[in-house]
C-alpha cells in the first residue's frame, strides 16, 4: 500500500493498513498464468483455445500498446481517477471503462510493486523487501501492525521472519490473530492488485474479489485478488513476477502498459490459494468469453469494431 491510510481498530490495536476481512489462508499452489509457458499468448487465444479448442496468432509485442483506452469507445466511461507515484503525487489520470450490462470494469495504467502482507517486506534496519518510508512514519504507519502506541510490532521465535515487522494487508484471515503475520495475503506468494478505497466504494469492488492483470507490452497475463487498499496501478511482488515486470518493491514496476480487468462481487470477502485465484478467474473469463473476445479483437486491430456492446 501506498501513503493512503485506512484506519481501523483492531482490539487493541491498529492496523493502518485497513480493516480486515473475514478469511482463511491455505497452503501454496503452484501458480500457473494464463499464457502458454514459452509464447506470450494472453487471455484473447486463452479463451478461444478454451471456448473453441484452437490456438490463435498473437499481435507482436507492442502492438496492442494503448489501444485499450482507445477501444473503449465501445464501453462506457466511468471517470478519471488520478493515479499516484511513490511519494504520494498525483502525475496523470487513468480513465476507467466498463461493460454494458456488466459491473467489471477496466483501466489501463503502469504498476508500482506492493510489499505489504509478506512477512519479510519491512524492518528497522530497512533492509526488508520494501522501503521502510512506505510503510509509513512513525507518527502514522499504514503498512504494518502496531500496538496501542503505535510502535510496529515485531516478529518473534516461531515467526516467519523474527526481528522483522508485521506487514499486513486490507484482507486478511481473522480466524488467526491480527498479531499472526501469516495472516495476511503474502505479496511475496499471492498475486494480488490495489484499488483505492474511493474508486472500489463507487464501483464495488469488494477485498477478496478477482481480477486479470496483462502486461499489454508482451502478452503475459495473470489471475489476481483483491486484496489491499492503496494507490491505482499497483500490484504484489508476485504478480509482477507472473507479468514479467521487475519486481522489487524498492525499485521495481512499471510506467504504463498493464491492463486491470476487475470482477466487482467475484469473491467471497476471503484471501485464496493460488490454485483457487486460478481456477474462479478461468470460470469468470468463460463467463464473459464473447465480452472479452470482442475487447481483444479491438485491442489486436487497433479500432473499435463498431458494435455497440460487448
Amino acid at each position: 500500500m501506498r501513503r493512503q491510510v485506512v484506519h481501523a481498530i483492531l482490539p487493541g490495536f491498529l492496523c493502518a493498513a485497513g480493516f480486515a476481512q473475514s478469511a482463511q489462508i491455505s497452503g501454496n499452489v503452484p501458480f500457473v498464468d494464463l499464457q502458454s509457458i514459452d509464447s506470450p499468448v494472453g487471455w484473447n487465444a486463452w479463451l478461444t483455445i478454451q471456448s473453441e479448442g484452437a490456438s490463435k496468432d498473437t499481435p507482436e509485442p507492442g502492438v496492442i500498446e494503448g489501444r485499450a483506452n482507445s477501444c473503449a469507445s465501445e464501453s462506457a466511461m466511468l471517470l478519471d481517477a488520478v493515479a499516484w507515484d511513490r511519494v504520494g503525487q498525483p502525475f496523470y489520470e487513468v480513465p476507467l471503462w466498463r461493460f454494458p450490462n456488466s459491473r467489471a470494469f477496466f483501466f489501463v495504467s503502469g504498476m508500482t510493486i506492493d510489499a505489504d502482507g509478506a512477512p519479510n517486506a519491512y524492518n528497522s534496519d530497512d533492509t526488508g523487501l520494501d522501503e521502510l518510508a512506505n510503510a509509513g512514519t512513525p507518527a502514522r504507519w499504514n503498512g504494518i501492525i502496531t500496538d496501542q502506541n503505535g510502535n510496529p510490532l515485531i516478529q518473534r521465535e516461531g515467526d516467519p521472519f523474527p526481528g522483522y515487522y508485521i506487514s499486513c494487508t486490507s484482507l486478511s484471515d481473522r480466524t488467526k490473530k491480527f498479531t499472526d503475520p501469516t495472516g495476511y495475503v503474502d505479496a511475496s506468494k499471492i498475486p494480488y492488485v490495489v484499488l483505492p478505497q474511493d474508486v472500489a466504494d463507487r464501483w464495488g469492488a469488494r477485498l477478496g474479489d478477482f481480477a486479470v492483470v496483462m502486461n499489454l507490452r508482451t502478452g503475459k497475463s495473470s489471475f489476481a485478488i483483491y486484496a489491499d487498499i492503496g494507490t491505482l496501478g499497483e500490484g504484489s511482488v508476485a504478480l509482477a513476477d507472473a507479468l514479467g515486470i521487475r519486481s522489487d518493491a524498492r525499485r521495481g514496476g512499471e510506467h504504463d502498459g498493464i491492463l486491470y480487468l476487475f470482477f466487482p462481487g467475484s469473491g467471497n470477502l476471503q484471501p485464496r490459494t493460488i490454485g483457487e485465484i486460478q481456477s474462479e478467474g478461468e470460470k469468470l473469463l468463460l463467463h464473459r468469453s464473447g465480452r472479452m473476445k470482442r475487447l481483444s479483437a479491438c485491442m489486436d486491430n487497433g479500432s473499435p469494431s463498431g458494435s455497440s456492446e460487448f
